[in-house]
């Protein structure tokens, strides 16, 4: 049938064809979009977010803490002496220096119980070894002072270690008396 019409008129066949071709190229204009297909409703998947560590790098600067007041009170005043002079009885200088003398262990025992082991004589002056109850040793020179009474060790010779103690008796008057320290006999 087609064939017939066309047979007919051979103008109004190739009018149909141009025809037709105009229509295919305004239809498929590349400035237009053909319109999207309609496509399912998308889905909506909700994600839980996971928990993260907080952040302890130095890189997060975080507002600094309030400024407060320092409290020492627990703390040790590293000015304060070790040795505490007891101020409540007697403060004179003197006091004061017998209390840091006699916190010295050469001054807690009796002369009498210290052993001397040895003289050591020397060109200026000789210096004795003696030790203590508890086997600790000391080098004693002149005008150094020993034991609980403030002995004064006066002189050091070949015989012995002589020391001079003053103390107040009951009565209250100031005694002296020479001790003597001699070197053990050889057996």
């Amino acid at each position: 049938m087609i064939k017939k019409l066309l047979q007919k008129n051979k103008y109004s066949s190739t009018i149909a064809v141009v025809f037709l071709c105009a229509l295919l190229l305004t239809a498929c204009d590349k400035k237009q979009t053909p319109e999207p297909s309609p496509s399912p409703a998308p889905q909506v998947v909700v994600v839980q977010p996971k928990p993260v560590q907080k952040l302890t790098s130095s890189a997060v600067r975080l507002s600094p803490p309030p400024v407060t007041q320092f409290d020492f009170s627990n703390k040790k005043d590293p000015f304060k002496p070790f040795i505490a002079v007891k101020t409540g009885q007697n403060t004179s200088p003197e006091s004061i220096r017998r209390a840091k003398r006699n916190s010295l262990p050469i001054h807690s025992f009796d002369v009498n119980q210290f052993k001397l082991i040895g003289i050591i004589s020397s060109g200026r002056e000789n210096q004795a070894m003696v030790t203590d109850p508890g086997g600790k040793g000391y080098v004693l020179k002149v005008g150094m002072l020993i034991g609980k009474n403030d002995g004064r060790i006066t002189s050091i010779n070949a015989s012995g270690v002589e020391v001079l103690e003053q103390f107040k008796d009951d009565n209250g008057r100031v005694r002296k008396e020479k001790i003597k320290l001699t070197l053990p006999r050889k057996q």
